[in-house]
């Protein structure tokens, strides 16, 4: 007997967490289209952030349109990696690609993992200048949102470090 079961005794109860579920979907489905449909300017954003940032030199003199195209790429599958049952596929394969440019353009890692930290921080950021359109939200609803992307990006940051070793293997 699953937990759900344990607590739902009544239809009243379990159609609340029903509903529940529904309004975490119409929450999460606002914010990812928040962010695919302004995929753009969030990259740019992120972009020039990166390009600036004491942290991250090795991104000054990277084209501007080459930070952009991996932001947009990212924010705009976001959709099917959140949604995705098991998402690890989705988030191996663009991770993977990611580790592989930055290796190849000598990204030092610390660099190339601190682009990425500031890559889920500008998703939230753009989110948070949405706060009219996102109000009234429950927090719970925010904050299993924000848990999840984090977990992916978390997930993304554990792929780059483990390629980075193997590229670097092979070089040896």
């Amino acid at each position: 007997m699953g937990s759900q079961s344990m607590r739902c005794v009544t239809k009243r109860c379990h159609a609340k967490h029903r509903d529940k579920g529904v309004d975490m979907k119409a929450f999460v489905d606002k914010l990812i289209d928040i962010t695919r449909y302004n995929s753009e300017e969030i990259s740019k954003r992120w972009s020039k952030a990166t390009r600036t940032n004491p942290r991250t030199p090795s991104y000054h003199t990277i084209p501007e349109d080459d930070l952009i195209k991996h932001a947009v790429d990212f924010y705009k599958n976001l959709r099917a990696i959140y949604y995705s049952e098991k998402p690890y596929g989705e988030v191996t394969d663009y991770f993977m690609k990611y580790a592989e440019d930055c290796f190849a353009k000598e990204i030092p890692l610390h660099e190339s993992i601190y682009a990425l930290i500031m890559m889920r921080r500008h998703l939230w950021l753009y989110a948070d200048f949405q706060k009219p359109f996102l109000s009234g939200l429950d927090k719970e609803q925010t904050v299993e949102t924000i848990n999840r992307t984090i977990r992916i990006f978390d997930h993304g940051i554990y792929l780059v470090t483990k390629h980075y070793n193997e590229l670097n293997a092979r070089q040896v």
